[in-house]
């Protein structure tokens, strides 16, 4: 009970320690000289320093990556990693996400001992949740904030359309937009007008904004404005033309998911509620459950009967989720 105790405390500190190493500001001078710094570039005169007040206000939202270089060490491939975090939206450095996983995978771990579960048991549940749910919630924030673009995108379309037809240049009408424009959409413009004034050239600053977002429609949008770039011709009526296929190609997605609702509801109560089950069974009473993690040695593979059973099931399971998954999936 003392070692357990004492590794209780352990995990706890370490938690602790994670989140303020994470989560700590910087320091308030550097702060208040940083203020300072940018108050006297953003009233200076000079278009130097008007310029360099513009790239730093641009990088400022960069992960500087000097803090928790230890957790960050640990991804194997950050820039794919970075690009999922800059997709949400969120102003997220790497540390902080490591952090998040760090402190999911003790609070599991932390949770499962005080249940009685043994410590590799634990460790290997704490260490794929850990892994596990910030995936899968960062993925989450990546589909609401595309669904959200895509759902006011063509409303941007249109804004354009009028700004064309009334003689302004794209440029201004971009800046209207993204003042216009709540919600996703207005800040990836905005941040295509501020990459555009600090230099960068529009080709570069859409395929920048179409890479993190990653969504077809917007690149249909940056090819349409390639091609009349090189060949003329009307854009505004391009444009429209443009907003008109993308809202029919939402109302096809909508009446495609009311079609397979039914499908998707049967495939996540059958797929979900074994898991469910076993997790909560084994969380009330771990005992009766214990056989399922005890080896037989005179088994198949050194696996219990119960075992075996349990991963032919998974098997069946897995591959009925991937068939209704498969009849549902639908390419617009």
């Amino acid at each position: 009970m003392d070692g357990n105790f004492l590794l209780i405390l352990v995990l706890v500190a370490t938690m602790l320690g994670l989140v303020v190493v994470a989560f700590a500001g910087p320091s308030p001078d550097k702060a208040q000289k940083r203020r300072v710094a940018l108050i006297r570039g953003r009233h200076s005169d000079s278009t130097e320093a008007m310029m360099e007040a513009r790239m730093r206000k641009a990088i400022s939202t960069r992960a500087t990556g000097n803090e928790a270089k230890m957790l960050v060490s640990l991804i194997p491939n950050p820039e794919n990693l970075a690009k999922r975090i800059r997709m949400t939206g969120k102003k997220w450095t790497l540390s902080q996400y490591m952090t998040s996983c760090a402190v999911v995978f003790l609070l599991t771990t932390l949770l499962l001992l005080m249940r009685g579960f043994p410590f590799l048991l634990a460790l290997m549940v704490g260490l794929a949740a850990g892994l596990a749910l910030p995936h899968l919630w960062v993925g989450r924030l990546i589909n609401k904030r595309i669904h959200q673009f895509n759902a006011k995108f063509p409303d941007a379309l249109e804004l354009l359309t009028r700004g064309l037809r009334s003689g302004l240049p794209v440029g201004e009408t971009l800046g209207i937009v993204s003042s216009e424009i709540p919600g996703p959409v207005g800040e990836e413009f905005k941040l295509i007008t501020e990459r555009i004034k600090i230099g960068k050239s529009m080709d570069q600053a859409l395929q920048e904004t179409a890479d993190r977002l990653g969504t077809p429609e917007f690149q249909f949008f940056v090819i349409t404005l390639a091609i009349q770039r090189e060949t003329g011709g009307n854009l505004a009526e391009t444009l429209q033309n443009l907003a008109t296929v993308l809202r029919q190609r939402a109302q096809m997605k909508l009446k495609i998911r009311a079609m397979s609702s039914e499908s998707k509801a049967s495939a996540y109560i059958i797929g979900v509620l074994p898991f469910l089950v076993f997790g909560m069974i084994c969380y009330i009473n771990f005992g009766y459950m214990s056989p399922f993690f005890t080896p037989d040695p005179a088994g198949i593979f050194g696996l219990s009967t119960m075992q075996v059973v349990g991963i032919g099931g998974m098997c069946w399971m897995a591959i009925g989720a991937f068939i209704m998954a498969q009849m549902i999936n639908f390419e617009i």
